[in-house]
């Protein structure tokens, strides 16, 4: 997890998944907390938003359940339960509480029936490495709300 609570690095993840054309405007560290309203999901994920696209992907690719034993760790990513790119229009609902420590649950339904529930944490990790965390999530949280206010 060392690497993770970088901007530099998020940024670089951001690039391998995003659509060509995009720019991320903004992007900070999270958790997904549910998948799909039945699944509980604790994967540590970057969360951006481009012009047209929410963007949740995986922090770290995961290879191995220990470092003696080489053995694949075979549980569905994020991509693969729910992908990771979103387009802003196929939000149909974002519902957005406080959470603990003054953490953000965004609850999202998507217009096909897919649901992403993320937490944006108050701070993007210890030692600096994200500066902008602070501004960056009231971004993505104004973006989330307006969407959810105009459906």
């Amino acid at each position: 997890m060392s690497g993770i609570f970088d901007e530099g690095n998020m940024m670089q993840v951001f690039k391998s998944c995003m659509p060509e054309g995009e720019t991320v405007s903004a992007g900070v560290h999270g958790i997904t907390l549910q998948i799909n309203e039945k699944k509980t999901s604790r994967f540590d994920v970057y969360i951006g938003i481009t012009e047209q696209y929410l963007i949740v992907v995986e922090c770290e690719e995961r290879k191995y359940l220990n470092k003696f034993y080489h053995i694949p760790d075979i549980r569905k990513t994020v991509a693969e339960d729910v992908g990771t790119c979103f387009p802003m229009a196929a939000i149909q609902r974002c519902a957005v509480e406080n959470a603990i420590m003054g953490a953000i649950n965004c609850s999202i339904t998507l217009k096909d029936g897919s649901f992403l529930k993320l937490q944006l944490p108050k701070r993007g990790g210890l030692g600096g490495g994200m500066p902008h965390h602070a501004q960056y999530r009231e971004a993505i949280v104004a973006r989330l709300r307006a969407i959810s206010e105009t459906a």
